[in-house]
């Protein structure tokens, strides 16, 4: 169904509004996949908080631009399957990259975490990003290790002394 112009300025506000709150955009062809394909990838994403839109790439140029995205724009050929993820960079990815994994017809053509393109050889590192929950247990682990290695050296002291001294 055609859109008039109308229509098309609300979807570029629409796409326009995702951007801006987008930590990270990844654009895929999906040439060959079926409906009910598509359908599970737009499950997987909503279970992970990806947003996925289908949208004509003439649309998405305009909304990207002058957004940290912009140079995305530049790839938008051939039909594609877009993704935004909020804070959590890593997810639009993962969730593309798993999906990949079952469904060859899933081709990402580039990606972005801010500002720049990647190719979709990147993928797999930013796919590999933690997540919120992740990144801060690790850092905490890196925060109290160093405590607990005192505390057990204190104790192994203490206890070198007591043996010593019976």
């Amino acid at each position: 169904m055609a859109l008039n112009i109308k229509d098309k300025k609300a979807v570029v506000e629409e796409v326009a509004e995702l951007v801006s709150g987008a930590g990270s955009m990844v654009a895929a062809e999906y040439r060959g996949l079926t409906v009910a394909q598509l359908t599970e990838l737009r499950s997987k994403a909503r279970d992970a908080n990806v947003i996925i839109r289908v949208v004509k790439n003439t649309l998405v140029r305009r909304a990207v631009a002058g957004s940290k995205f912009e140079d995305m724009a530049e790839t938008f050929t051939g039909p594609l399957i877009f993704a935004f993820s909020g804070e959590e960079l890593g997810t639009a990815a993962r969730v593309f990259k798993d999906f990949a994994k079952t469904n060859e017809a899933l081709v990402v053509k580039s990606l972005s975490i801010g500002e720049g393109v990647m190719d979709s050889s990147q993928l797999n590192a930013i796919a590999a990003l933690p997540t919120y929950d992740e990144a801060l247990s690790k850092l905490l682990y890196v925060m109290k290790e160093p405590v607990a290695k005192l505390a057990r050296g204190l104790v192994a002291v203490k206890d070198q002394k007591e043996a010593e001294a019976a």
